[in-house]
């Protein structure tokens, strides 16, 4: 029986737009068609322009690579009101605020419907926080409600696209392809973009900036920190950026593998035994995205401030001073002060080394790494994967540890010697190579490469599954599928 507040959504439940679940089976390669087919939807999104805006409006969101936007297109808002409901919803869920029982057909399609209710309001939210904040200017009312209207159609066919992937049509989640297409994207443009000249007087991809620069026999150090002509370092790619991005992606594999093994056996079966894998990665990428979905909000709403209040200058009002100071570099909006200046990565490797940058550097990892431990601690109980919980799916399974009564108490106190320990370094891992990583510039960002990594090893992992299934259909049950 459905809980109380999920009970308010089922009026709605035949109103709201839907995918329905495959009622044959999907071989392999038409799943790889509809997933190729959502991705390519999704990136012709990212190119078309909002009808109605004259230019594309100064820059308010800086995590664009997370949430897989694209300034001034359909795709303005990207994944980011689907998220976030998502989060909300899961997080009063897991902590029993939500009464729901995801083993009830029922609870489990009454909990997509709220989903999807809510990821329609933060869309609209978001949407009309861009239209009254001014990000496009002054606007007419008519031109408003068609910017409005545009980005909620955008926001609805991207939760379609997620939904039928996620449903049987394609492979894995689409908000997972979502982001690491924009991931791909911005690291290919990064290295081979041929835009410019600019102010250092070469073109804006790394890679062919460091051939230009062999050509002309300029000094070696500028493909690693590109000056312009007045000598300003430049916040552009460079070789230094793609070294470190191929590093990362080398050490965050390594780290995915990295496990704690404990020997299970099968109670009713004697010799039946195997391994139960404590991933140092216990909660995944969740802690980089709870926290980049934080400082983003952070971003957003100081932004919001500083523009509403007249875009004034420092010293001129306490409060948007505390939360954040701006100041104009071109067409961007570049923070100087405040909360916000400590929650956005300096990523320039000669800011980091001096003075106040190196303060700014400190500060920020420390906030990066003291929320990806807290998050990782708060979602072990609220995801359902604390000690107690694992101890009763191993015993419910029909498993036990060798040396053990098969009870759910001893088992969790095994498992309590190592769960915590290693979520507690995960969080800490995830956040270190996720804010160091932009200090020398990496492509994506940090937390972009961390999060692309994980889904690629996920992908991999089911791409395998689904094919070894479509070759031996026996074994579809076994693996999920």
């Amino acid at each position: 029986m459905a809980g109380r507040f999920l009970s308010i959504f089922r009026p709605l439940s035949r109103f709201m737009p839907e995918v329905g679940t495959p009622e044959r089976k999907i071989g392999f390669n038409e799943k790889l068609f509809w997933t190729a087919a959502a991705l390519i939807l999704y990136l012709i999104m990212t190119e078309i322009p909002l009808y109605g805006i004259i230019g594309e409006g100064w820059d308010l969101t800086y995590l664009r690579v997370i949430f897989a936007s694209n300034r001034g297109t359909l795709m303005e808002l990207g994944i980011g009101p689907i998220v976030t409901a998502g989060l909300i919803l899961q997080l009063l869920a897991g902590s029993g605020m939500i009464a729901v029982d995801f083993a009830n057909p029922d609870d489990r399609s009454l909990f997509t419907t709220a989903s999807k209710f809510f990821s329609i309001v933060m869309t609209g939210v978001q949407a009309s926080a861009y239209i009254i904040g001014g990000v496009y200017g002054a606007l007419t009312p008519g031109v408003s409600l068609l910017i409005f209207g545009q980005l909620i159609a955008a926001g609805i066919i991207l939760m379609l696209l997620d939904e039928l992937v996620q449903k049987g049509w394609g492979i894995g989640s689409g908000i997972s392809l979502f982001i690491m297409a924009g991931v791909a994207q911005r690291i290919l443009w990064d290295s081979l973009s041929p835009h410019g000249p600019l102010g250092d007087g070469k073109q804006y991809g790394a890679i062919i900036a460091f051939f230009q620069t062999i050509l002309t026999a300029d000094p070696i150090s500028s493909i690693f920190v590109r000056i312009d002509t007045a000598g300003q370092v430049l916040n552009l790619p460079t070789m230094l950026g793609l070294i470190t991005t191929i590093a990362v992606f080398i050490i965050v594999i390594y780290v995915e593998g990295v496990r704690v093994e404990l020997p299970v056996a099968y109670a009713k079966y004697r010799g039946f035994r195997g391994r139960y894998p404590i991933k140092l990665l216990y909660v995944s990428n969740l802690p980089v995205i709870f926290a980049s979905a934080l400082f983003a909000n952070v971003y957003f709403i100081s932004q919001l401030l500083w523009n509403q209040a007249g875009q004034p200058n420092p010293g001129t009002n306490f409060w948007i001073d505390l939360i954040g100071q701006f100041t104009w570099e071109g067409e961007n909006i570049v923070p100087i002060g405040g909360l916000v200046y400590y929650v956005l990565a300096p990523r320039n490797i000669l800011e980091v080394i001096s003075w106040p940058g190196c303060l700014r550097a400190l500060a920020f990892t420390g906030i990066m790494v003291s929320f990806c431990v807290v998050f990782s601690l708060t979602w072990l109980e609220v995801g359902g994967l604390g000690p107690k919980t694992v101890a009763k799916q191993l015993v419910d399974s029909g498993m036990q540890i060798p040396g053990f009564r098969r009870s759910g108490k001893p088992i969790e106190l095994l498992l309590k010697r190592y769960i915590p320990t290693v979520t507690i370094l995960g969080g800490f891992v995830v956040g270190l190579i996720a804010s160091v990583a932009d200090f020398f510039g990496v492509f994506g960002t940090g937390m972009g490469v961390l999060l692309s990594v994980g889904i690629l090893y996920q992908y991999y992992q089911l791409l395998m599954q689904e094919r070894i299934a479509d070759m031996y259909p026996a074994l579809r049950g076994i693996l999920g599928g």
